[in-house]
């Protein structure tokens, strides 16, 4: 049995990729970790790997304690931020996170991609029949707004859209 690929400018789903969400993709914003102890995970990050902790903070919201770790030279060139490193820690034991930890141990636990807009990126992905984790986006770390592509519509992927702050 044989199939014809998809034309390089098509999605599976109809559209092609410079109308929508290719548009809105702007960059891999971060990687989550799931880490059990967040103090020791930065030590780890900054005194074995050499990375810079560049921002943290507790979301009650959504059950975490998390830092911001810098990949890389301080300075990337062309305004863009460097590779980031998101390590999330559970604040308590009904946290997502907690779970996550709980049902697959500490590590990978997320890729987020940075929009432009998460509203728009969302409705994309909505349209080419993707669910999202939230009706309305979210706040996330320093002030930006997130959202979640369902796992099992990313081939078990949690991945993440921020919208960065201002």
């Amino acid at each position: 049995m044989s199939s014809t690929p998809a034309a390089p400018d098509e999605t599976p789903r109809g559209g092609s990729l410079t109308e929508g969400l290719g548009q809105l993709l702007l960059a891999v914003d971060h990687v989550g970790l799931a880490v059990p102890d967040l103090d020791e995970a930065i030590a780890f990050h900054e005194q074995v790997l050499g990375n810079r902790l560049v921002h943290q903070e507790t979301n009650t919201e959504q059950g975490v304690r998390e830092a911001m770790v810098a990949v890389g030279p301080a300075d990337t060139g062309g305004g863009q931020p460097g590779t980031m490193i998101q390590l999330l820690a559970p604040t308590g034991p009904e946290s997502t996170i907690a779970r996550f930890i709980d049902r697959n141990g500490p590590g990978l636990q997320q890729l987020a991609y940075r929009v432009a807009d998460v509203e728009a990126a969302a409705e994309v992905l909505r349209g080419r029949g993707v669910r999202m984790l939230y009706d309305e986006p979210r706040r996330g770390t320093a002030g930006s707004r997130i959202n979640f592509v369902h796992p099992k519509d990313a081939g078990g992927v949690l991945v993440e859209l921020v919208e960065p702050a201002g």
